[in-house]
């Protein structure tokens, strides 16, 4: 029992753990709940694609303000808002719809943002490693502060407009005929996954920043048919497994981004194998139809 208590008491000791800790669990908190709204919307590949296409502001505002976390978060938001307006306009002005819109323009800002760093490498001391997978353990006082910012706006969006995002995420189309502006809602959300990829960037990196939404999301849609239900669930296994992650990280010597990650994604798995909604529960009854979230 002691070596136990040790065993999780050891790496609060240090104050970069207990940073990361606090970081990663705020971000898994209003993560879970926006990759609930992802999910049933079916914009995982999407979320993928701003997570990516940050990379660029990230790096222009390093190349001109230094690692500033504010430039660094300006920076990035500004090359995510471009994407997603970009993609909007793209998608109702020409023939091109959303999901190839939102590809095309990942594929620019993600290249051009690998071209920058590259270039830049030879005047600046840049770790792309850095931009792609992030130091959860690097994490400083003004981080947390954005971080804890970021969740409480996405906290208050969520309690002020629950309704609103459950019925734009089950139904748009009879969102649209209820008055509401489902364009409206949509790019609001939007904005709220920008701006938590950007505080997760320097936890996760652009690379891993979308597990800790759309892992705890995916595993609560197998194991609750009730959109609160989902809501709540996703929040709690984000914290756990970033925590969980953190501390495999430490005992194991491992990454912490990406142990956080597999940690999310070992905990996915077991859940789409072994819960009664999962490939076991259609083995033992090939009869039942899988259920899905309700209002």
């Amino acid at each position: 029992m002691s070596d136990l208590w040790g065993a999780i008491a050891e790496p609060l000791s240090y104050p970069f753990m207990r940073r990361a800790l606090v970081a990663s669990m705020l971000l898994g908190t209003s993560g879970g709940l926006l990759g609930c709204y992802i999910v049933l919307r079916r914009l995982s590949l999407m979320g993928d694609a701003l997570a990516h296409s940050l990379l660029p502001g990230m790096a222009i505002a390093y190349l001109l303000f230094g690692t500033s976390v504010w430039s660094l978060f300006a920076g990035a938001l500004g090359a995510g808002m471009l994407t997603a307006l970009g993609s909007g306009l793209i998608t109702r002005l020409t023939r091109i719809k959303e999901d190839a819109s939102f590809g095309a323009l990942f594929l620019l800002f993600f290249g051009l943002g690998v071209a920058i760093v590259s270039a830049a490498r030879e005047r600046v001391q840049v770790d792309l490693l850095h931009f792609l997978f992030g130091d959860v353990l690097g994490i400083a006082s003004s981080d947390l502060y954005l971080a804890l910012g970021t969740t409480s706006l996405t906290l208050l969006a969520f309690a002020v407009f629950y309704r609103n995002i459950a019925i734009e995420s089950f139904d748009p189309i009879f969102y649209r005929s209820t008055g509401r502006s489902p364009l409206l809602a949509h790019l609001g959300m939007l904005a709220l996954v920008v701006l938590n990829l950007v505080s997760a960037l320097q936890a996760m990196g652009a690379v891993l920043a979308l597990g800790l939404f759309l892992l705890p999301a995916v595993t609560a849609y197998i194991l609750c048919n009730r959109w609160s239900t989902m809501l709540l669930l996703s929040a709690v296994i984000a914290v756990l497994g970033s925590t969980g992650g953190l501390y495999a990280s430490y005992h194991l010597g491992i990454a912490s981004g990406p142990c956080i990650v597999v940690t999310l994604g070992i905990v996915f798995l077991t859940a789409a194998l072994l819960s009664p909604r999962g490939v076991l529960g259609l083995v033992i009854s090939p009869k039942r139809r899988p259920d899905y979230p309700k209002r």
